[in-house]
């Protein structure tokens, strides 16, 4: 058995190696012959099958077989579940397929797992235009249930790794576009809001909206999000809005900005019931907020 897994860590290796090289038929092969050999060695070895699974499903995913991607991952995803990279592959290859809802569920469930994870906060800006398009503002109504994350598995991926860099997931699929923590990003970050918030004085909101963005790429702040969320109101983006208020929301549900601003939104949208209710969550904070009030006053007359 030890040297069964022993065998399959070379192999996974290797299959790494061949990746990096962008020989991706050639590292699927060496990850199956790993995961036969943990299989016919009798081996109970999930972690390690999880990662093979999710490693040939990287392979897929670049050659384009979304449902053999689809199918590794569910692998991967029932021997460890709520594994960070079996999920955002499957919402790709999802994506890829025009699955919207089904992908839509893995990015969000992705968030639960590390809410730092860019590739999935744009995901779900991705779905989330994609299905308002497809099924309309009840389109939240259609979706299949999203799981809800123990802790246990949360704490389970904050945890840095004992091992090497890179020694299990080929390097190339590492998460695209993931939050910089470092002090210097977090500085970085600040900048390039503070930016955003001098254009958005002169009233270029386009420019501001790109500094935002840049900005939420190294770290995800609140006030960000909301004054992004301001510049699409003006903007007229009102899908993009009501998103980036969500987000705001996620990370302090009683924000008063977010929630007026999604209102706003909301309200340009036509889905009254949802920036009524928005307004009522803001009321129970500030009860005399008065553009909140003048806004409940038009909604109730629309």
């Amino acid at each position: 058995m030890a040297a069964a897994a022993s065998s399959a860590i070379a192999l996974r290796q290797a299959g790494n190696e061949e990746f990096r090289r962008g020989q991706y038929g050639p590292a699927a092969a060496l990850y199956t012959r790993a995961l036969a050999l943990l299989e016919a060695a009798g081996e109970a070895a999930a972690e390690e099958r999880s990662v093979l699974l999710a490693n040939r499903a990287a392979c897929h995913l670049k050659e384009g077989a979304c449902r053999l991607c689809v199918a590794d991952c569910s692998g991967a995803l029932d021997l460890v579940p709520f594994g960070i990279k079996p999920l955002l592959r499957r919402a790709a290859a999802y994506e890829a397929l025009e699955r919207y809802q089904l992908a839509y569920v893995d990015y969000k469930t992705a968030l639960q797992v590390d809410c730092s994870v860019q590739a999935a906060h744009d995901g779900v800006n991705r779905m989330t235009k994609a299905l308002l398009e497809k099924d309309g503002m009840n389109w939240r109504q259609k979706l299949p249930p999203i799981p809800t994350v123990p802790i246990s598995a949360q704490m389970r991926w904050s945890v840095p790794s004992a091992e090497a860099p890179r020694a299990n997931a080929p390097p190339a699929t590492t998460l695209q576009g993931e939050p910089d923590q470092s002090g210097a990003g977090t500085e970085r970050a600040q900048t390039l809001k503070e930016e955003g918030n001098e254009l958005v004085k002169k009233g270029n909101h386009k420019k501001a909206v790109e500094k935002y963005s840049e900005s939420l790429k190294l770290r995800q702040e609140c006030a960000t999000y909301t004054n992004r969320a301001l510049c699409y109101l003006t903007l007229k983006q009102y899908e993009e809005a009501v998103q980036d208020c969500t987000e705001a929301l996620r990370l302090d549900p009683k924000n008063v900005k977010a929630l007026y601003r999604r209102a706003q939104a909301l309200k340009e949208l036509k889905d009254y019931r949802s920036s009524i209710a928005d307004i009522k969550s803001l009321l129970k904070t500030e009860p005399k907020n008065t553009a909140a009030l003048r806004l409940l006053q038009e909604l109730n007359r629309a």
